[in-house]
């Protein structure tokens, strides 16, 4: 920028008058986001310089947009006017996307004159209309199974990038009522009536719709297919049982089409699953169309096809996926023998190394030592070989006598022969053995002769040096790039490479690794751009003979290659069952960053665990800083939640690349956090022991609670405030009473009145209470009267005693009553149930 100003001013002198330079530039405008392509965003003018010298074609241009973006163009109206609109090549998006873009416009006359200058565009939000998300976006095919009881049916997920960031609910409904469904506003897809497949209840297509608080509307189709129940015992159609099949055909043939049909099924086969239930290692069969294969070889000749060729199996056929319906049928196949036993040799292919000054009628080959038939009689042992053919063996090579498999050389193999060095000096022939007898089998033998050169040309790269790019998020094994030697001498050498120098890493010895054979050039493993871009290397190829080097240079292009991290990456946190729609969960902040991408390039979502969508994160996306929000309430009660212990697997996905990346393509990296919430019901204290003079209470609990029984927790937790009320105030009167009652007594009387022939008169009175509960019990507490600890169940409010009463409590005795008073004892009396 500096350079320019600089130039300017210099030409500005030179020419004595004034510069070239733009004219309503620097501004700013705005750009509504999802703007088509040719929207205008901006208009400007060239003041030329004094020369008048026009504008060069192409100019002016952006250049140097911060951050990169290439969703705008200039065009040229005149001479000296020009518009800035939308390119259509990248969709401008206030949610997700950047909001400003500085775009640096350059502007250069014909004789070099030049100006820049800024034009800053801000991306204003339109309210978009919502969008559905999943399948359900595509349209969604749900499976109902008949004579489901009504109630739900599906949960449809919608998104508004503006009214969701704001927690404004959307609207969902029916755009096409049905008496047989209904839906929430809150999307939940309730069935009314009970299904019946029978009834020609087989599907219903739903018309779903959604909308914002702008009144923008979005509808999706929903089918509901409704699924038949089985109960059909399926019957086979094939009205073949038996089968002849020649041997030696290939595995995986079929042989045979065993087909049934379920009534239930409307003839459908592929509700039906096909097994045999022979052991046989021949044939298998597709479980899904009841096409029999073959397994494995059949040899006729050999095995205990030889003794028996007949194979009996039996076929299964059963309802898919269930229903306990099935049939069976008895199927047999007859193996045919055929002459599968063709002339073989031990090797087919031969390579021959011959001198260039070999002389005419030596022998290079007696394909007789080779070659065999495992017929048992002729003529289908017998065989012979054909007139050698093939390229370069034209007057080189020929089989003497005609027919006998010996191959000899007739011709001139001289390595400075132009016609030999036409062919290579390499020469491939071909020669058939072949059966006598039909179906006149025959095998291909192919003879490779090589003549021996002398070293006479150096080793060379076909470069002087190298360059290459490559990702830092390409893997190991990556191919960077390939280098070639190569040896004018014939025939080639196999040539060697190997790295020599160059290449190490602050973890590696060596990031790079080339193929020996081939001289590619692959990464051992991950290149950081961010701690070496440039690695120079020096590779060294060699043929046994000769050796030379070259140098490769291997740019590392920086790209978006880590994971946003945050913390915590896990935490633990318990709300209460009826905590408020909205509220940020125990203040708990998800704090993130990233090395590579800006902290408004961040997206939050929720993966597994977030059963029934009660929890959310707000903001969702553009900032590195995000809260958990509770969306929805929990329906415990009704039966839509089931669990109490939710596992939150949380997905930080950055958007894109800092404003200095090399490489336009955006990538995307995900990070993850695990979240786990506890919901924890209302706790209660509920008094189980209540202490009366001389009587001791004890509840023995014994839980047959059945999750069914839903208003069996709700009966006894309400009774049992009204019992810990009213045995509370009967406590503290009766504490009172015994305490002014027992203090007037002395020692004496006390010993009297446990005398034997007083306790005639002793009445006492114990009461047992006992309630079946049987449970799980989940947290302890200590009793407000006796200060015993019991544990108790938070679901149900079931208690029992930790350490069982096995003791009375220590009271007092009573004083002397008048005579005709009976005196109270101490009475304990404990029953079980």
């Amino acid at each position: 920028m500096q350079g320019a100003v600089i130039v300017l001013a210099l030409l500005g002198v030179t020419s004595g008058g004034e510069a070239l330079h733009l004219i309503h530039l620097p501004a700013t405008s705005n750009v509504p986001e999802n703007a088509p392509p040719a929207t205008l965003v901006h208009e400007f003018s060239v003041n030329l310089s004094v020369s008048l010298s026009p504008v060069m074609p192409g100019f002016p241009m952006v250049v140097n947009p911060r951050p990169f973006t290439e969703a705008f163009r200039v065009n040229r109206l005149s001479g000296t006017n020009f518009e800035v609109v939308t390119t259509g090549k990248e969709q401008l998006d206030f949610e997700t996307g950047p909001k400003v873009f500085d775009l640096q416009i350059y502007v250069k006359d014909d004789v070099g004159v030049t100006d820049v200058q800024v034009l800053t565009v801000q991306v204003t939000d339109v309210n978009e209309p919502p969008q559905f998300q999943g399948n359900l976006a595509q349209g969604l095919n749900l499976c109902v199974v008949e004579r489901t009881n009504p109630g739900f049916i599906y949960q449809v997920e919608a998104f508004d990038p503006e009214d969701t960031s704001r927690n404004i609910p959307l609207s969902h409904f029916l755009i096409s009522p049905s008496k047989n469904f209904r839906m929430s506003a809150n999307g939940t897809l309730f069935s009314t009536t009970e299904l019946d497949f029978e009834a020609g209840h087989k599907s219903f297509h739903l018309l779903v719709g959604v909308r914002d608080s702008g009144n923008l509307e979005a509808s999706a189709e929903l089918q509901v297919t409704i699924v038949n129940i089985n109960d059909e015992i399926p019957r086979f159609i094939s009205p073949r049982r038996d089968y002849s099949i020649p041997e030696e055909l290939r595995p995986g043939t079929i042989v045979a089409n065993i087909t049934a049909e379920d009534p239930d099924d409307e003839g459908l086969p592929s509700h039906l699953l096909y097994s045999i239930t022979t052991i046989s290692s021949y044939f298998v069969i597709d479980q899904l169309t009841g096409t029999i294969q073959v397994a494995q070889r059949l040899d006729r000749d050999a095995g205990e096809l030889r003794q028996n060729p007949i194979v009996s199996l039996e076929v299964l056929v059963r309802d898919r996926p269930s229903g306990g319906q099935e049939n069976r049928i008895q199927i047999t196949f007859t193996v045919e023998d055929i002459n599968d036993n063709p002339a073989t040799c031990r090797k087919l292919t031969f390579s021959i190394m011959l001198t260039e000054r070999a002389a005419n009628g030596t022998l290079l080959l007696d394909l007789n030592k080779f070659c065999f038939d495992d017929d048992s009689e002729a003529p289908n042992n017998k065989f012979n070989f054909t007139t050698p053919s093939g390229v370069g063996s034209s007057r080189r090579f020929s089989q003497h006598p005609a027919g006998s498999g010996r191959i000899v050389l007739i011709g001139d193999l001289d390595y400075e022969n132009p016609s030999n060095l036409a062919a290579g000096n390499k020469y491939s022939v071909i020669i058939q053995v072949q059966d006598v007898a039909p179906p006149y089998y025959k095998n291909s033998i192919y003879v490779s002769i090589l003549t021996s050169p002398e070293n006479e040309f150096p080793l060379i790269f076909d470069r002087p040096s190298y360059m290459f790019d490559v990702s830092e998020t390409r893997p190991a094994r990556t191919r960077v790039g390939q280098v070639r030697a190569t040896d004018a001498d014939l025939p080639q050498r196999s040539v060697v490479y190997s790295i020599s120098s160059g290449g190490a890493s602050l973890r590696y010895p060596n990031i790079f690794w080339i193929n020996p054979k081939t001289g590619e050039l692959q990464l051992v493993t991950k290149a950081d751009h961010e701690t070496t871009p440039v690695y120079i290397l020096t590779v060294e190829a060699s043929n046994g003979e000769d050796t030379s080097s070259v140098t490769i240079t291997v740019n590392i292009i920086g790209e978006n290659d880590e994971k946003p991290m945050c913390t915590p990456e896990f935490y633990f946190m318990a709300i209460p069952v009826d905590l408020k729609v909205g509220t940020n969960i125990q203040n708990f902040k998800l704090t993130c960053t990233d090395l590579d991408s800006s902290p408004r390039s961040f997206r939050y979502s929720i993966g597994s665990g977030n059963i029934n969508s009660h929890f959310t994160f707000s903001p969702n996306a553009g900032s590195n800083v995000t809260r958990l929000l509770l969306a929805s309430h929990f329906d415990y009660a009704g039966g839509l939640d089931k669990i109490w212990d939710f596992k939150l697997l949380v997905y930080i996905t950055d958007d894109n690349l800092l404003s200095g990346r090399r490489s336009a393509r955006a990538l995307v990296e995900t990070g993850t956090v695990t979240l786990s919430v506890k919901v924890t019901p209302h706790p209660t204290s509920i008094v189980t022991t209540a202490a009366r003079p001389r009587i001791t209470y004890q509840i023995l609990r014994e839980n047959t609670y059945s999750p069914s029984a839903w208003y069996v927790p709700f009966i006894i937790t309400l009774g049992s405030m009204l019992l810990v009320g009213l045995l509370g105030s009967l406590t503290v009167l009766l504490a009172k009473t015994v305490y002014r009652h027992c203090s007037s007594m002395t020692r004496k009387d006390k010993k009297q009145l446990t005398k034997k022939r007083d306790m005639k008169n002793v009445t006492g009175e114990a009461a047992v209470e006992s309630v079946q509960m049987n449970t799980v019990f989940d947290g302890e507490a200590a009793d407000p009267v006796t200060g015993e600890i019991y544990e108790f169940n938070s679901k149900t409010g079931a208690r029992k005693w930790k350490v069982p009463l096995t003791q009375l409590p220590n009271w007092p005795e009573p004083s002397p009553q008048p005579r005709g008073t009976a005196a109270e004892g101490p009475l304990t009396k404990h029953a079980e149930k």
